[in-house]
């Protein structure tokens, strides 16, 4: 069973990551247009028991616009457009569209590609430090997110890790790695065109 969350390497220690951690969501948020990185992704059902590893790509320009690819265990697109969000299942040949709209200001994918108001959406606090890494804890401001927290490692200004308890008491791992800030993107990669033998479904 795949399951969907949504959807960096780990830097030295600067004086800026002993500020906190939403001061270092704020200064990734500042300094970062544009990005590209692995990730490691584990799903723990509500006891802790893991039910799903997966890896792969992602790159995002603010504000808006992302790419997830999940190459392992299966072959999933996410691609998030400024307008649309674009669900592609490689093995069900099957795309799901969805409109992005006020959605991503509220969703765990805005506080890395979204706008700079974060704080309209989130409520945001400094979660301690662990694992050599500065942390925040994200609350929802929407009572309808399917997600009741996110919390957000750091190294400097540099996103490491990120943690998305859901409303079903699911949990989702994410470790980053070999991230590249701000550099040049094909507008190309935030656009998705369904396979020829595709079915498409709106939502």
């Amino acid at each position: 069973m795949k399951i969907r969350h949504f959807v960096l390497s780990l830097l030295l220690l600067s004086p800026a990551a002993l500020a906190g951690g939403v001061d270092a969501l704020k200064a990734f948020i500042g300094d970062t247009k544009t990005a590209r990185a692995s990730f490691s992704q584990s799903v723990l059902d509500q006891n802790g028991k893991l039910r799903q590893k997966s890896e792969g790509t992602l790159s995002f320009s603010r504000p808006g616009k992302f790419r997830w690819v999940y190459q392992k265990p299966y072959e999933q697109v996410i691609v998030g457009d400024g307008s649309r969000l674009w669900i592609y299942d490689a093995d069900l040949e099957q795309v799901t569209v969805r409109k992005l709209g006020d959605a991503l200001g509220s969703s765990p994918a805005a506080l890395l590609a979204g706008s700079n108001e974060i704080e309209k959406y989130f409520t945001l606090k400094d979660a301690g430090s662990r694992e050599g890494l500065q942390w925040l804890e994200a609350r929802p401001k929407d009572k309808e997110s399917t997600f009741e927290a996110v919390h957000m490692g750091f190294a400097g200004n540099t996103l490491a890790a990120m943690e998305l308890r859901d409303t079903f008491g699911q949990t989702t791992l994410l470790k980053f790695s070999g991230m590249v800030k701000n550099p040049a993107v094909n507008a190309g990669e935030f656009r998705f065109t369904p396979p020829k033998n595709a079915d498409v479904i709106t939502d």
